[in-house]
């Protein structure tokens, strides 16, 4: 158990049976009242956002999550299925945790799992991620009066904004924060 006050953005940690994931932490103690503690955390879970309000004197159970390294194997429309390279054993996520995941991913990937009391919580994707153009608007010489950029779809069905000079069939830089191009790979 850890006092409300000793929690650090990033954290994990139990709250009334829920676990959560820090992701701000703000402090307030004035003169006449006890400090109160204001949360803002992630469901690990569900990815529900939420703020949570607590004093000084509460306590919470840390959560220590674990992380395996499992290869993606494919999509079978209502779940990802992943298999751990060293036993073998195959484990499904249901896809609708994982909408914005599953953009970066191709078959065979290795990836991180974050695992909580034997429960799959998601994937821990990578800053960046390389991926094949299968589509893109061809460019218009002299079209630069706005931003010289042209859309593109990816391999894994993503849909990005790609500088003009971007062919089809070449490998560009994605990155996994905000599904933005970030440069050629």
């Amino acid at each position: 158990m850890i006092q409300s006050t000793e929690i650090k953005p990033g954290q994990c940690f139990v709250w009334d049976g829920e676990l959560y994931q820090a992701i701000t932490v703000d402090r307030n103690k004035t003169a006449m009242a006890k400090m109160k503690v204001a949360v803002k955390v992630k469901s690990p879970k569900t990815g529900v956002v939420k703020e949570l309000g607590l004093i000084g004197s509460d306590r919470v159970e840390e959560a220590f999550i674990d992380k395996r390294e499992m290869q993606y194997l494919y999509d079978d429309g209502s779940s990802l299925v992943f298999m751990d390279t060293e036993t073998y054993e195959q484990t499904e996520i249901p896809a609708d945790r994982l909408q914005w995941e599953k953009q970066f991913l191709k078959p065979s990937d290795m990836v991180t799992i974050s695992v909580y009391n034997g429960e799959m919580l998601g994937v821990i994707l990578p800053d960046k991620v390389n991926l094949k153009v299968t589509e893109c608007e061809v460019a218009v010489k002299g079209n630069t009066a706005t931003s010289a950029s042209k859309n593109a779809v990816l391999e894994t069905g993503l849909n990005v904004r790609v500088p003009l000079f971007i062919n089809e069939g070449e490998m560009v830089e994605v990155s996994t924060a905000d599904g933005k191009y970030s440069g050629r790979a």
